[in-house]
Order: C-alpha cells, then structure tokens, then sequence
C-alpha cells in the first residue's frame, strides 16, 4: 500500500481567494507559560486557527452553490462520497489562462488508459501548483473546466472531481457556470490539491478526503490522500 499526500499545508496567511476569510495560524499558549495544579507544574502548547471553510485543500457542499431549499452542507454528506475510487488525467500541456475542452478530458482519458466510471473522483493534473504558486498568478492564471467540459464530466456519472487551483473554472462567468453544472447534475469538486503529478499513469486507485463535521458548512478542508495497491 502507498499512500500520496494531496493536500497542501495550512499556514498562517497562505493564499486564498479575496472573498473569502483570511488564514490566520499562531500560538494561543507556549511552553513557556507554566501552570501549577495541585503543587505539580506543567506547560501546554496550543494554537488558533482563524479561517473559513473554504481554506487550503478544500472540497464544496452543495448549499455553497445550490441556493434551493433542501442543498446539503457538508455535515450532511455521506462519508462514502469521501472515499471512492479515482483516476487522474493529465492535462499538464495546457497553458495558463486556458480554457479545458471536451476534446481535452477525452484525449486525457484515452492516454491515461482508464475509463471513468460512476461516482469516480476525477484528478485534474494541470501543473498549476508547480506553475503559479508564491505567484499573484495563483489565485488568477489557472486553467479551468468550461460549462461544456464540466458537463461532460457529469453525464459520466462522477462523484466529484478535484483541481489544484482555488476554482473550478476560470474566474468569471465560466468559474460560476462550473459550479452550476455540479448544482445541476448531483456531484461536487475538492480544490486546492498537490502532487497529482504522482498520480499521472497510475491507472485507477482510491481517493480518501474525509471533510470537517461543520455544522451548516458550506464546504471543509480535507486531508486528500490517493491510496495506491
């Protein structure tokens, strides 16, 4: 068994798109403050985290982009949604600021060797993180799914699709149409992942990205694992 890290480390103000919460990470109490309990004297280190449900390695309920009664938030979920067998495609020659086609998932698809099934989590390897990240570009540049794509990748029947990008599709219009085709054909995407170009070749394999237990979440960082036989 092989297990591959796909999620990225949460820092204090990591980047993150501006309208959402800044991340902010540091110590409520150290080592160095001493407490005394019954004449016995002992220290405990803890830390505050101050961010939204949206921040890092994320994946989206539907209530973030359903607006109908009745959308599901993240606690709501089954937990069979976050473990799930996987494919990854690779869309890595795709330039920055690029749309991605029907005709791109088809010809990842045919390379990659592997068809995708129903309820599959389908990696989008685009080599954006390597590309853009410690960059303005980052939360900007990214290549994305168009409403058509996305399309195509629900009548698949998928489970969720995931990109290393802060979206889905690219800001604007499209970005907003992506999330509307999730709305409108039963399934969800993670953003923010890393090292999926370790996953390029590998056929299929499980995806574990188990959410927060947020009450009324819109979404929840996840610690995205690929887990390889």
């Amino acid at each position: 068994m092989q297990l591959i890290d796909l999620s990225r480390e949460i820092h204090h103000m990591m980047a993150r798109l501006p309208n959402h919460p800044s991340i902010e990470v540091y110590p409520f109490s150290t080592h160095e403050h001493k407490r005394v309990a019954d004449g016995y004297e002992f220290s405990s280190a803890t830390m505050v985290l101050h961010m939204g449900d949206h921040a890092g390695t994320h994946v989206d309920a539907p209530v973030h982009f359903d607006e109908r009664p009745g959308a599901k938030s993240i606690e709501q979920l089954p937990l069979e949604t976050f473990f799930t067998e996987a494919v990854c495609l690779d869309l890595s020659h795709k330039p920055l600021k690029s749309d991605i086609s029907i005709a791109d998932l088809e010809a990842a698809e045919k390379a990659a060797g592997v068809t995708i099934k129903p309820k599959d989590m389908v990696l989008l390897h685009m080599d954006f993180y390597r590309r853009a990240y410690g960059t303005e570009g980052y939360v900007t540049d990214f290549p994305g799914l168009t409403k058509e794509s996305a399309t195509w990748l629900g009548n698949r029947g998928i489970g969720m699709f995931g990109v290393e990008a802060v979206s889905p599709g690219r800001p604007g219009r499209s970005n907003f149409e992506v999330h509307h085709v999730c709305r409108d054909m039963g399934f969800t995407h993670v953003e923010g992942l890393v090292n999926l170009d370790k996953l390029v070749g590998k056929g299929r394999f499980r995806f574990i990205g188990f959410p927060l237990k947020i009450r009324g979440g819109t979404g929840s960082p996840i610690r995205a694992v690929a887990w390889l036989d």
